[in-house]
């Protein structure tokens, strides 16, 4: 069988201090990090899920956090040089590493493209300090500004500015004057979303006032209008690049391509190209836990059920804008296609969804209710 392309996650659990929405697993710096000792555990572990590779190499590589750009140039040259001589990298194998405006310093992106990174998202998430502190974050709305500035005179292929609406106390003119602000700073990539209150964080314990529904959807329907006006092309939920600059790691996962996780937490989803059974993986989440040589890296693995497919996939697929071959879901969940006619039947007279005999193409209506498409599929 044809595998699917395989991405790289990398997990940095370290930030400077804990966000109140932040529902990932990160934890506030307390000392020095343990740079060089981290990176060997990373490289070990990747030494680990070597099997799992299957003879492809590295197509994208996504270093999330917490905080990754609390590591140095040098330790990430480390790491890629590694990734590299044990698996390899594609050719253009895009490499995005996180980074938080208020741990910017003078040339660290340059460091970070000496180091083999050609790709930074980083976490603007307001432009108004207000709301900056609101949300916990380190940075004021000038840092932001100098972060911009100088991911696009590192040399980057590409950088990213992750953006927050429906903020608590966030009026409409907020929201628009917000985005309004970053798109000047002409980003080739806007990641634009709404904060939504997760679990065991603490603004799910001390719930903020957030805006109405009504003034949500006025965000949403302007602002979607002002970056389509700006020549960012809507090609995910909460993604919007300028042509050519879409991430290809996110289009990995959303494509419901093959991915490996290493570090604190880390998920993974594996193609066995023998079984065709697909694996997902999580590794061990606190950093202690994590280094401590006696245990292994491996939390936990299991297999996809069956019945369960069809959900994950379209899940993932129909997140994106562009159409869906209707190939890919019997090639990359081993799936029939009988198995879900029913559901696609519904989704067609519901109008979430239209079909050629090629592709499946989500409505407008199907992205504005897709909780409801999928609830089709479950």
């Amino acid at each position: 069988m044809i595998l699917p392309p395989l991405s790289l996650y990398i997990h940095v659990p370290w930030c400077v201090q804990k966000c109140p929405y932040c529902d990932f697993n990160s934890h506030g710096q307390k000392g020095e990090i343990p740079e060089a000792e981290y990176v060997q555990h990373l490289i070990d572990d990747l030494k680990a899920d070597l099997h799992l590779v299957q003879g492809r190499k590295i197509h994208s590589i996504f270093i999330g956090g917490g905080t990754p750009s609390l590591l140095t140039g040098s330790a990430y040259t480390r790491l890629i040089n590694e990734i590299d001589n044990l698996i390899g990298l594609a050719p253009q194998c895009e490499i995005t590493l996180e980074a938080n405006p208020g741990t910017v310093e003078t040339n660290r992106f340059k460091e970070y493209v000496n180091a083999g990174i050609n790709r930074i998202s980083i976490g603007v998430q307001s432009m108004q300090n207000d709301k900056l502190k609101a949300l916990g974050r380190i940075h004021g709305a000038d840092e932001a500004v100098y972060a911009a500035e100088q991911a696009k005179e590192a040399g980057l292929n590409s950088f990213n500015l992750d953006l927050m609406h429906g903020l608590p106390g966030q009026t409409l003119d907020d929201a628009l004057s917000d985005l309004k602000k970053i798109i000047a700073l002409n980003p080739p990539h806007i990641s634009w979303y709404q904060l939504t209150i997760e679990p065991n964080t603490q603004f799910a314990s001390k719930p903020p006032t957030l805006p109405h529904d009504d003034t949500l959807w006025d965000i949403q329907e302007q602002g979607q209008a002002l970056l389509a006006q700006a020549g960012y092309i809507q090609y995910e939920i909460s993604g919007y690049a300028k042509p050519g600059f879409q991430c290809q790691h996110n289009l990995n996962y959303w494509r419901f391509g093959d991915y490996i996780g290493i570090g604190c937490g880390a998920h993974g989803k594996v193609t066995n190209a023998k079984t065709q059974v697909i694996t997902r993986t999580e590794k061990v989440k606190h950093p202690r836990g994590y280094m401590d040589m006696v245990k292994p890296y491996l939390y936990k693995s299991w297999q996809v059920a069956q019945d369960d497919l069809a959900f994950e996939f379209f899940m993932n697929r129909f997140r994106l804008f562009e159409p869906c071959p209707i190939d890919d879901f019997s090639v990359l969940t081993h799936q029939p296609l009988e198995s879900v006619e029913n559901a696609l039947a519904q989704a067609k007279t519901n109008k979430l969804l239209t079909q050629t005999k090629q592709q499946w193409q989500v409505t407008q209506k199907g992205h504005r209710f897709l909780n409801d498409l999928l609830e089709l599929f479950v």
